[in-house]
């Protein structure tokens, strides 16, 4: 990890450029990357980027992956910590995202103001698109539970185009793959040619919030304490709204 001595700076663990592994969930990709980058240009040190679905990300650091940062949902987080994997004081909340309803960009746009609406706009449309439950995504895994409770997961399922990311599901609808999908707001909102036309409406409304935590075995605390800080910086909460996620810091 370590490449070359910073001048000036007598704790020897800072000392030396560390090289900083973060296993992130897809769904805070857009701010890590673009903080991240700030991040590099400012300390010298460099990131080690590793973006998938939190369930996929939760069974690797299960299996002993070595991290710096992790990023997942707030409930894999606290699961993870029920065996002290995480740095004490070190898991903190980033932000918060909402289930949206996206269709193509210049497309007609359905009804969806009502859980019976979108319901109906579900069943008319001739594919639809979401994450693989399979895949481990948070997304994915929320909208399959609704589907069946909703009564109409054979049907949807019947012309579903499964993603194994978010970013997928809004690639198939901006390329028109599909006709309307579901995925967290953050994760449209970068791919050109799709649009979110609005929150699951209702009762079937779903939201996750993602938390980052440092574990315990990690070569690099000091330095991932540092992306911590600058992933977290109040100057940062209008980037991280305009790119759909309520900050929680």
């Amino acid at each position: 990890m370590d490449c070359r001595v910073k001048p000036g700076n007598d704790n020897k663990e800072d000392s030396f450029v560390s090289t900083i592994k973060v296993l992130s969930a897809g769904a805070v990709q857009s701010m890590v990357e673009a903080l991240g980058q700030d991040f590099e240009r400012a300390s010298g040190n460099k990131l080690d980027l590793v973006f998938n679905t939190a369930g996929s990300l939760r069974d690797r650091v299960k299996s002993g992956e070595a991290a710096d940062l992790v990023i997942l949902s707030e409930s894999i987080i606290a699961s993870l910590d029920k065996s002290g994997m995480f740095v004490p004081g070190s898991i903190i909340n980033l932000g918060r995202t909402v289930t949206g309803v996206a269709v193509r960009e210049g497309s007609l746009v359905p009804d969806i103001s009502t859980p019976a609406a979108f319901k109906q706009a579900l069943l008319k449309a001739k594919t639809v698109a979401y994450t693989d439950p399979k895949a481990g995504g948070s997304g994915g895994i929320m909208f399959a539970a609704m589907l069946e409770r909703l009564g109409i997961a054979d049907e949807v399922n019947k012309k579903a185009v499964l993603g194994k990311r978010g970013s997928e599901v809004a690639r198939s609808i901006a390329e028109g793959r599909a006709e309307i999908g579901t995925t967290f707001f953050s994760e449209v909102l970068p791919v050109k040619g799709v649009k979110v036309i609005g929150p699951l409406p209702g009762e079937l409304h779903t939201a996750n919030t993602y938390t980052a935590a440092i574990p315990a075995g990690s070569a690099s605390r000091a330095a991932a304490t540092a992306l911590l800080r600058a992933l977290t910086d109040p100057a940062t909460r209008a980037r991280w709204t305009a790119a759909g996620l309520e900050p929680a810091f």
